[in-house]
């Protein structure tokens, strides 16, 4: 799994001219799933992200999680994170996973985050989406499952 991760003020999704999720302070987390990956990746990058300290202290350093400061996630399935763009002009999504395995890695890392206590809104798989987000920081962060190993 591949996501990607931004520190967020306020974001939302619309999909169909209707928002289908939003939060305050938290995070946007694109997600990615690749041929392979199972629910031990998902849950991996779930404690990973509930865990990371990248919210700042009162001395502006970054020491507490999204767990510490009771921040929300605004998952959005996001399959061009595994665009491959070495050849030629159009990305490869060859590295993407099917949609049928997609979706069940990608509920299975949002309930993971659920599990942790944390407030989840999510996008609609599949959908073309629109996402807005108000970036804090900026802070923007790549996390990969399969670099625990």
């Amino acid at each position: 799994m591949r996501v990607v991760i931004q520190r967020s003020k306020a974001a939302s999704v619309t999909v169909n001219e209707q928002i289908i999720g939003a939060i305050d302070s938290g995070l946007v987390v694109l997600v990615g799933v690749t041929h392979g990956d199972t629910s031990e990746d998902a849950a991996y990058l779930a404690e990973k992200i509930a865990n990371l300290r990248i919210f700042e202290d009162e001395n502006e350093k970054m020491n507490f999680s999204l767990l510490d400061v009771g921040g929300s996630v605004l998952s959005i399935s996001q399959f061009t994170l595994y665009g491959d763009c070495r050849k030629g002009r159009r990305p490869n999504f060859m590295d993407a996973a099917r949609p049928e395995e997609a979706t069940i890695i990608y509920e299975q890392f949002n309930d993971e985050l659920r599990q942790k206590g944390l407030t989840v809104e999510t996008g609609q798989f599949g959908a073309m989406m629109q996402v807005q987000l108000t970036n804090d920081g900026p802070v923007t962060l790549i996390l990969e499952s399969k670099e625990k190993k």
